[in-house]
């Protein structure tokens, strides 16, 4: 049986981070029971925050499973609170701009000299240095410059990813820095400054496509819902829809060939090959979508899976929570939140055996535990008030 299994509890992140890298890197350690303290400034309007049904939930996703402090970095009392949270803390995740954490004096170097065990992560929106370094970063801008809306879409028409891309992986890549960095600690005694960007992560996500110019000298370009290197591979209308097919190599295209009941193309001399078919892909798409014209999805889907071809659905979101698959996954999880009651969260895509993760908490409002996390600090709830009285926290 299964028993809650929390591995990172020994470690007290401070998330610095706001929007979605920042707070991508630091969930990973929420999610796996560690001690993580949220700091905002007192009085900031924060573009995150609750402010409608897309803001609650976006909230509730990104900032689950911490604690919350506000704190004036700006003012001495507060600089000083903070320095203590820093001498105590084993990680700090932040997306400043580089200059900013330089003129606030929390940059690595600064906090490295009051505690040389921290582990100081950076994501920025194109690195810490370099020409374009101090530039704002935001997700479409880095998918533009990394290459993504370069072959995304169909021809002649730039398109983003439908997902924050650049921002989630970033985000990812952090975390695994950090998770590096924890264990060399463990040998080195020592923390590290973790750096990663928007732009590092996208260039790094293109792989394949990446490789066809770096090795192959090709620039590639944009194929639409066909896969750039392989045909048949796309999607495929029905009679009641689309569906995806993927009959990669001689052996899937000859299967899919007998099950769409035209075998006579497994010899047609367009098509006897991988690069023969990726030269006459429009013809072959042509001959393939006539025929799943005139059976349903599901007809096909359960034909094509049974003789081993690799297809599936185009769900909505609605559909994809509602799969099986999905559903014996368990990828979601339910809250408690005190104003709306039970709600459904993403859960982790990675499992262990013999052990689940911790029964999640809602994200926290503003402040709602800096009372506690500063008795942690040894202040009093007397001197709490004065702070709180003086826009300190």
């Amino acid at each position: 049986m299964a028993v809650p299994y929390s591995p990172l509890k020994r470690f007290v992140v401070l998330d610095l981070s706001r929007v979605r890298s920042g707070p991508a890197a630091v969930r990973q350690f929420a999610d796996w029971g560690a001690d993580i303290i949220k700091i905002e400034e007192p009085s900031e309007v924060k573009d995150d925050k609750p402010g409608g049904a897309a803001k609650f939930s976006d909230y509730q996703n990104t900032h689950r499973n911490k604690r919350s402090l506000t704190l004036n970095l700006k003012d001495p009392r507060g600089k000083a609170l903070f320095l203590e949270l820093v001498k105590r803390a084993d990680v700090l995740v932040e997306n400043y701009r580089p200059s900013v954490k330089k003129k606030l004096g929390i940059d690595y170097e600064s906090l490295r000299a009051i505690n040389p065990r921290l582990v100081y992560a950076s994501i920025s929106g194109f690195g810490q240095d370099g020409p374009y370094a101090d530039r704002p970063g935001l997700d479409q801008i880095a998918q533009g410059l990394g290459g993504i809306m370069s072959v995304t879409g169909e021809p002649g028409h730039p398109m983003r990813a439908g997902i924050p891309i650049a921002d989630l992986s970033a985000g990812l890549f952090a975390a695994i820095g950090v998770l590096i960095a924890l264990l060399d600690r463990e040998q080195s005694g020592q923390g590290r400054w973790v750096q990663t960007s928007l732009l590092q992560a996208q260039v790094w996500m293109m792989d394949f496509q990446a490789t066809r110019w770096l090795i192959d000298g090709e620039v590639p370009g944009q194929s639409g819902n066909d896969h750039p290197t392989s045909a048949p591979t796309g999607v495929y209308p029905t009679a009641d829809g689309h569906i995806n097919i993927a009959a990669m190599g001689s052996t899937m295209f000859s299967r899919l060939c007998e099950v769409l009941g035209m075998p006579e193309m497994i010899k047609d001399p367009r098509f006897t090959e991988a690069g023969l078919r990726v030269d006459n892909r429009a013809d072959l798409n042509r001959e393939i979508i006539a025929r799943t014209r005139t059976r349903n999805s599901a007809d096909w889907i359960a034909a094509l899976n049974a003789a081993g071809v690799p297809c599936g659905p185009i769900l909505a979101m609605d559909g994809t929570f509602a799969d099986e698959q999905v559903q014996h996954l368990r990828m979601t999880r339910q809250v408690e939140h005190p104003r709306k009651g039970p709600i459904s969260i993403m859960a982790q895509p990675v499992n262990f055996s013999d052990g689940e993760l911790p029964a999640p908490r809602p994200a926290p409002e503003t402040g709602a535990n800096t009372a506690e996390i500063l008795a942690w600090l040894g202040v009093d709830a007397a001197e709490c008030e004065r702070l709180r009285g003086a826009g300190v926290v």
